[in-house]
């Protein structure tokens, strides 16, 4: 049978408003009556009906967590990392987080049941997301927060990589070893943050007098997997590229391109380096281990949930954008 709010006030010995008050974190209660309610609630396990909340608050207590359905794979264990962050932030801000995934291919008809239904306060975006989906959240007045990308033209909060410094990082390391011959593996052309660590790396080559030329970038697939990085190794290597190191655009792309090294019998990393970015744990079981760059994925998750909900309260006005900083792993790939 289940506890009603009428039980848990007669318990503490309140009016029901007085609980009401003390679930919904307003109006002013003392702390010893705070108390009371607390220990009611605990005492008769009771847990408030978020459809009964719902319609005092005219919130659902929900956000909307939504990813393309390229991302959500195997090949893609960043985005998952991000939803784990997201997910456990949303917890300490009573909210629940509702996943759903999206073709890049989007329409009317594929539109989110959660927004059909208008059942979330906010809604969350990671990764490269069709322009519709955008509209569509726009149209239904909903505050959103984007992670690891930003569309060309729009006033959208964000949570982004610092793409540019980490490649920086990448490039100076192997500077510091020795290398001179650098080459470029990127992924999704139409992913605005492969495109910043395509522009970094060969404005960082250029700074330090080292041979810049689009023979060393190979940035032009729409695909961000191993195999795209495998593909891209072979063309650098079969045409006579000279190279002693691959930067990737991240760990899936520089798992291909150890893999075609290996079946070049080229030694790693006496005969050439490689350096990924993202940091998920493909980069950990490689072999050689991968050196790569740290994204703090969890937290970036945190950072979107955190700014959502500042977003639905006004206290955080939309356009807000926050960087987060990277750190390069030196492992044996280098």
């Amino acid at each position: 049978m289940n506890v009603t709010i009428r039980e848990v006030a007669r318990t503490a010995g309140v009016a029901v408003s007085t609980v009401s008050l003390v679930l919904n974190r307003k109006g002013r209660v003392s702390r010893e009556t705070e108390r009371k309610v607390l220990d009611a609630i605990e005492k008769l396990h009771y847990h408030p009906q978020r459809s009964a909340r719902g319609l005092v608050t005219r919130h659902s207590g929900n956000l909307g967590f939504i990813l393309s359905t390229d991302h959500f794979s195997n090949a893609e264990p960043f985005y998952t990392k991000i939803f784990l962050g997201t997910e456990f932030e949303a917890r300490s801000h009573d909210y629940y987080v509702l996943l759903t995934t999206i073709e890049q291919q989007f329409s009317e008809k594929s539109i989110p049941r959660f927004l059909l239904e208008k059942n979330v306060d906010g809604v969350i975006l990671a990764g490269t997301v069709p322009p519709k989906i955008l509209e569509c959240i726009k149209e239904r007045g909903l505050p959103c927060v984007l992670i690891d990308y930003f569309p060309p033209a729009g006033n959208y909060s964000a949570i982004l990589i610092d793409n540019a410094d980490g490649i920086r990082q990448a490039v100076t390391h192997l500077i510091e070893k020795g290398h001179r011959d650098l080459v470029f593996v990127g992924g999704d052309s139409q992913h605005p943050g492969m495109r910043e660590r395509r522009d970094a790396f060969r404005r960082i080559l250029a700074e330090h007098d080292l041979d810049a030329d689009e023979r060393r970038i190979c940035a032009d697939s729409l695909a961000s997997g191993a195999q795209e990085g495998y593909e891209a190794a072979l063309h650098f290597l079969n045409n006579g590229v000279k190279l002693t190191a691959f930067v990737a655009a991240n760990d899936a792309i520089a798992s291909g391109i150890l893999r075609a090294c290996r079946d070049r019998k080229l030694r790693i990393p006496e005969d050439v380096a490689i350096t990924g970015f993202d940091d998920v744990e493909t980069a950990i079981t490689a072999r050689p281990t991968l050196t790569t760059l740290h994204v703090p994925k969890e937290e970036m998750g945190a950072l979107a949930v955190r700014l959502l909900a500042q977003l639905i309260a006004g206290s955080a006005s939309a356009g807000t954008k926050i960087v987060v900083p990277v750190q390069l792993v030196p492992r044996e790939s280098t």
